[in-house]
């Protein structure tokens, strides 16, 4: 049986947790995410960008908010304030899902699609930052990418639980047990922060300073600012995707029930590749070469895709007797190799990084720069379609966009203000691999 648990778990109980603890972040979101997506599907992409302009708004005002909680109370605290407000919304949503056939789809999916990005954003980026403040750089690029797969593992059982209890319970019920998945998260982070204050009082203090720190990082900071285009551009194709996909959805598909299982299909597709590449290539990449070539990857795997639409256009593809759409693959791909690659190389490198720019800076990043690039890509192909530009169009520009991200990944990962890197020895690195 412990041949089957990773090396890098064994014997490492703060890590072992942190692997839990993120299955049930994303469990807890994932279980939630098909149904505001199916009401992204009902409206079609000229909905998206005031959806995220909302969204944007929202990161706006709640950036000082975080700033201030990060500077001045104990990180115990501030997990603990931050996840239970998440988990009382989730509750407060029941009722209003009840009452989902008087409201209707515009109508709640002004909120709760806006809310679900919050949500999302904050968490997950609070997560990640939390990590890099538990592991040291060498450390981490170990064990993130472990770490990573039992965040894509709830990722695919989050779907999957949706989809055997939406038919049962119905969509009200399935937010409580998603409140109860982000408690038993919290409660796991706590137990990780409890342990590791023990040995290092100095982590548990507040970090301090400005609560507009993160923003004054971004000019201060070359690797937040290449961080930074990386995310716009990288993620920008994401939000292309999804916006090209909503389009198809709200063409081809009619019902929301019809809208949310495609929906999930392709959750659990993309989280399935995600899982895939955390366990192969992604730790492999990371252990051996570092960041920079898991940065770099993904950007041209996005790049390859685009040109494959670019291509076929609205084609589709068949699969033992299915069609699916290759707006569907680029969906999925891109995702994947998001979360699959990007993701466990991004946050390996805020390791080398200062804690106030760990959490502030990473914050900023992540969450008001990301919202404002979905903006920025949404109204763009909102726009350019009014314009009378094709499909093929609007992916060449995205496989521009592709290529100017995988040199700014290159230059991320090798930003002259990151701390040294912690290197290994080759052998210890494959030893390491072998026995996992």
């Amino acid at each position: 049986m412990s041949s089957l648990i990773p090396a890098a778990l064994r014997k490492d109980a703060a890590a072992t947790m942190a692997t839990l603890a993120f299955f049930f972040v994303l469990t807890s979101y994932y279980i939630v995410r098909p149904v505001r997506d199916q009401l992204g599907g009902a409206v079609g992409s000229s909905q998206l960008p005031l959806f995220y302009a909302v969204t944007f708004v929202v990161m706006l005002l709640l950036m000082p908010v975080f700033g201030t909680l990060v500077a001045r109370f104990q990180r115990r605290r501030l997990l603990g304030w931050s996840y239970s407000f998440f988990v009382a919304c989730l509750l407060a949503f029941i009722p209003v899902f009840m009452a989902q056939d008087r409201l209707g789809a515009r109508a709640i999916g002004s909120v709760f699609y806006v809310w679900v990005s919050v949500f999302n954003l904050f968490v997950v980026s609070l997560f990640w930052s939390f990590m890099a403040d538990v592991f040291r750089e060498r450390r981490a690029r170990e064990i993130f990418p472990v770490i990573a797969v039992g965040g894509s593992a709830g990722a695919i059982f989050g779907p999957m639980l949706t989809s055997a209890l939406v038919g049962l319970v119905g969509v009200a019920p399935l937010l409580f047990v998603s409140a109860v998945m982000l408690t038993i998260a919290l409660f796991l982070l706590l137990r990780i922060s409890v342990q590791q204050c023990a040995q290092c009082e100095d982590a548990e203090a507040p970090i301090g300073g400005s609560p507009w720190a993160g923003a004054k990082e971004f000019f201060s900071r070359p690797f937040l600012r290449y961080m930074t285009i990386l995310m716009l551009l990288g993620d920008g194709v994401g939000t292309l995707a999804y916006a090209l996909t909503a389009d198809y959805v709200k063409a081809h598909i009619v019902t929301a029930a019809a809208r949310t299982d495609f929906y999930t299909h392709i959750d659990w597709a993309a989280n399935t590749l995600v899982v895939f590449l955390q366990l192969t290539l992604s730790r492999q990449l990371l252990v051996r070469r570092g960041a920079m070539w898991t940065l770099v990857l993904p950007q041209i795997v996005n790049a390859v895709l685009l040109a494959i639409v670019m291509i076929g256009g609205h084609a589709e593809l068949r699969f033992f007797g299915y069609g699916v759409p290759l707006l569907a693959l680029l969906m999925v791909g891109t995702r994947g190799f998001m979360y699959g690659m990007t993701a466990p190389a991004s946050n390996s490198l805020y390791t080398r990084v200062p804690r106030e720019t760990r959490y502030k800076g990473k914050n900023f990043v992540e969450t008001l720069v990301w919202r404002f690039g979905d903006l920025v890509v949404t109204s763009g192909v909102s726009g350019l379609t009014k314009l009378g530009a094709g499909l093929s169009g609007i992916t060449l520009i995205g496989v521009v966009g592709s290529a100017i991200a995988a040199w700014t990944a290159r230059k991320a990962a090798t930003s002259p203000d990151l701390a040294p890197e912690e290197h290994r020895t080759l052998p210890q690195a494959l030893d390491n691999q072998a026995r996992s």
